[in-house]
């Protein structure tokens, strides 16, 4: 299927000339759809001219028999997700919605994934196409909407975490998938190491895993598929079956963030929400008295400490991965102590190069992914 062009005249319109102001007057562009992701990544300037997808909601083209959707940069997800769900389908990757708040654009500018991101595949494995407005205000497709590739490059695939630096989205086409007949949860005590060696030994068995979580002494492992598949791998594994709401109430918490981990305590501001990405198999560090919440079969772990983040990136590195700042009390801390780990010099002049060619006025979102981009 081929998306067709976003109808959105008015709100195009707007745009293009808010870019071309912004350049006129050597002002930055600070793209938001309704700020929901506001807390994470570095803080925007306040001089930056405000550019808002709020106006550009909905469906561009959806043909359920081709497993594809367009959709506007600025549409809810939780719209898309019930326009998908009319059809049995959904967005595999389950990307964090924030209370209602999140958009598609900004569901691309920032690149996360939820629960299912283990089995499924990140939201960068989902793009197919986008339409994107460049640095001079020109609409450019890219991927499965092509209609012109000025640089040569995939910039569906790069726009996606770039946290808005490369462009202004203006629509994305994505895969979609049917959603499961059967879906369960079982749950299991262990401690945090066990349920790191047990999902990586179960991983490697035909189960159908699509999500796995650890926190406070238990483990609780998704189970999602054909209704017989699921039903062998509740009586291999046994365990403790959730109720549909208990099972739903977990992982949708986990998903948007609702789940009182991911919250922070304003009365003690020193302390940080952070995100580990490292080797599913790293052992668990024994350097964090605090307490963790571990996602995607022990790849994805959570914590919130007041340790210098220096310490806390060595620990990621030394387990084979890297730290990100996820969200802090106080905006100062993110700019401070930076929010993603740094990148070696050869990939930050891939980096530099690409934005002068792209956005050669650090035009869009300058350092909202690293320092100078």
């Amino acid at each position: 299927m081929t998306a067709s062009p976003s109808h959105d005249s008015a709100w195009l319109q707007q745009a293009i000339d808010t870019i071309r102001e912004a350049r006129a007057q050597g002002q930055s562009i600070r793209i938001e759809g309704h700020g929901s992701k506001a807390f994470y990544g570095p803080p925007s300037s306040d001089e930056s001219k405000l550019l808002s997808t709020q106006g550009h909601q909905g469906i561009v083209d959806y043909d359920p028999t081709e497993l594809v959707v367009v959709a506007k940069s600025g549409t809810p997800i939780i719209e898309l997700e019930q326009t998908l769900d009319a059809s049995g389908q959904m967005l595999a990757f389950e990307p964090p919605r924030f209370n209602g708040q999140g958009t598609v654009g900004g569901m691309m500018a920032t690149g996360l994934s939820g629960p299912r991101r283990m089995s499924a595949g990140a939201a960068k494995d989902f793009v197919l196409g986008m339409t994107v407005l460049d640095a001079q205000a020109t609409p450019l497709r890219y991927g499965g909407t092509v209609m012109k590739n000025v640089a040569g490059y995939d910039l569906s695939r790069l726009n996606t975490g770039a946290m808005g630096t490369m462009g202004l989205i203006v629509d994305v086409s994505l895969k979609v998938l049917p959603k499961p007949p059967a879906d369960e949860t079982l749950v299991f005590e262990m401690s945090a190491q066990d349920s790191i060696d047990t999902a990586n030994r179960w991983a490697g068995q035909p189960l159908p895993m699509v999500a796995t979580v650890w926190r406070d002494g238990r483990f609780y492992i998704r189970l999602a598929g054909a209704v017989a598949a699921v039903t062998a791998a509740i009586q291999k594994l046994g365990g403790e079956k959730l109720s549909q709401a208990s099972a739903h109430s977990l992982w949708q918490g986990l998903r948007d963030h609702a789940d009182n981990f991911f919250k922070l305590n304003p009365a003690n501001p020193t302390v940080a929400l952070w995100r580990l990405s490292v080797p599913s198999v790293a052992p668990l560090s024994n350097q964090f008295a605090e307490p963790q919440l571990i996602e995607w079969g022990g790849a994805l772990r959570w914590i919130q400490t007041d340790a210098p983040a220096d310490r806390i990136r060595q620990i990621a590195r030394a387990a084979g991965g890297h730290a990100t700042l996820f969200r802090s009390v106080l905006p100062e801390t993110r700019r401070s102590q930076g929010v993603f780990s740094e990148i070696s010099p050869a990939l930050m002049k891939i980096h530099q190069r690409l934005k002068r060619e792209i956005d050669p006025d650090t035009l869009f979102n300058p350092g909202r992914l690293y320092p100078g981009l």
